[in-house]
C-alpha cells in the first residue's frame, strides 16, 4: 500500500504541473486546449537542455558503450545545475507554445478552442519528430538526480512524504503559491477580474492585454514542467508517446478542482491513483481501461454537481473562451 501511495503522488506531479499552468491561463478567460501539446514541448525542451548538459561533460552517443569513461564523467554531474538547466529549457519551449497560443487568440482573436487543438497537434507532432534526434545518452545518470529523495528511510512517513524528487515538491509549492496569488494579491485579483469581465477590468485601468499574454506564457511554461517531470523523473530519461493523453487529464483536473490550484493537489493524487491502479490490481484488460476512465467520469460528475449548485466560486471564469474586443467595450 505504501508503494502504491508513493507512486500515486509521484505520478500526480504530471497532472499538477499541467493543471496549475492551465488554471493560470483560464483565469484570464482563455481556454487553452493546447496544454497537452505544450506539455510535450516542455518535455522536448527539457530533453534538449539535458542533452546539452551531458554533452558538456563529454557524454554522448560515441562513448556511451564505454562504461568506465561514462561513469567517470557522470560522477561530475552537478544535480542542482543540471535540474535548473532542464527546467529553464522546458519552460522556454513550453512558454513559446503558450506565446503562440496567446498571439493567435489575443492579438489575432482566433477561436480559442480551434487554436488550442491546433497547438496540441503541433506540440505533440513536433515533439514526437524531434525527440528522435535528441542525444539521450546517459540520461539515466541525470535522471538519478531528478529522482533523488530527501530521505532514504523506509518508515511509512518517509516513504509517503520524503521519498520523492525535487520536482514533486516544486509542483506542490507552485500550486500553493498560485492559489495564494489568486486570492490574496492585487495581481491575482486583477487577473480574476479580467477572466470575469475584461471590459470592466479595462475600464478600471487594468492592462488586459498584458495580463492575458503573461498568463498564457507563464501558464504554458509551468504546464511544460509536467512534460519534463514525465521524461526525466517518471520514465527515468526514456520516452513514450503517452504524453498527450496525460495532458488531457491535466485539463480535466482544472475542472475537477473547480479552478483552485490548492484543491488540485489532492485531485491530482486521486487522478494519479486511478491511472496507475491497473498496474497494482489483477483485473482484465477491459477492466483496466475502465479504471483509467474514472477521472474523466469524476470530472463530468463535478461539472454536473457544480452546475446544479450554481455557486459563483465553483464556476469557471465568466469570460472563459470569449475573445475580447476593446472597441466593443
Amino acid at each position: 500500500m505504501l508503494v502504491f501511495i508513493k507512486s500515486a503522488i509521484r505520478f500526480a506531479t504530471i497532472f499538477l504541473f499541467g493543471s496549475t499552468g492551465e488554471t493560470i491561463t483560464e483565469k484570464s478567460g482563455h481556454l487553452n486546449l493546447g496544454t497537452p501539446g505544450i506539455m510535450c514541448l516542455g518535455a522536448l525542451g527539457g530533453c534538449i537542455g539535458a542533452s546539452l548538459y551531458m554533452e558538456s561533460l563529454g557524454i554522448n552517443a560515441e562513448i556511451i558503450n564505454q562504461t568506465e569513461q561514462v561513469a567517470a564523467a557522470a560522477a561530475n554531474i552537478n544535480g542542482f545545475a543540471a535540474i535548473l538547466l532542464c527546467i529553464l529549457f522546458a519552460m522556454i519551449f513550453a512558454g513559446a507554445g503558450g506565446l503562440i497560443y496567446g498571439f493567435l487568440t489575443i492579438t489575432l482573436r482566433c477561436n480559442q478552442n480551434v487554436t488550442g487543438l491546433a497547438i496540441t497537434t503541433f506540440g505533440a507532432g513536433i515533439t514526437n519528430f524531434f525527440i528522435n534526434y535528441v542525444d539521450r545518452s546517459g540520461f539515466n545518470y541525470l535522471a538519478a538526480k531528478f529522482t533523488a529523495p530527501i530521505s532514504g528511510s523506509d518508515d511509512w512517513f518517509s516513504t509517503i512524504f520524503l521519498s520523492h524528487g525535487a520536482l514533486v515538491y516544486t509542483a506542490i509549492v507552485l500550486a500553493l503559491v498560485v492559489a495564494f496569488v489568486f486570492k490574496k494579491t492585487r495581481v491575482g485579483l486583477n487577473l480574476t477580474a479580467i477572466g470575469e469581465n475584461p471590459a470592466t477590468a479595462d475600464a478600471a485601468g487594468i492592462n488586459v492585454t498584458g495580463y492575458k499574454y503573461t498568463s498564457c506564457v507563464l501558464g504554458g511554461a509551468i504546464a511544460g514542467l509536467g512534460g519534463l517531470f514525465y521524461i526525466m523523473d517518471y520514465l527515468y530519461g526514456s520516452w513514450e508517446y503517452a504524453m498527450e493523453d496525460l495532458g488531457w487529464l491535466a485539463v480535466a483536473l482544472v475542472i475537477f478542482s473547480v479552478w483552485k490550484p490548492n484543491w488540485g493537489i489532492l485531485g491530482s493524487i486521486l487522478f494519479g491513483a486511478f491511472y496507475i491502479m491497473p498496474s497494482y490490481v489483477d483485473v482484465s484488460f477491459a477492466a483496466k481501461e475502465l479504471i483509467k476512465m474514472v477521472p474523466y467520469v469524476a470530472t463530468i460528475l463535478i461539472l454536473i454537481f457544480t452546475s446544479i449548485l450554481n455557486r459563483r466560486e465553483s464556476q469557471p471564469p465568466a469570460a472563459l473562451g470569449l475573445s475580447y474586443f476593446r472597441e466593443e467595450r
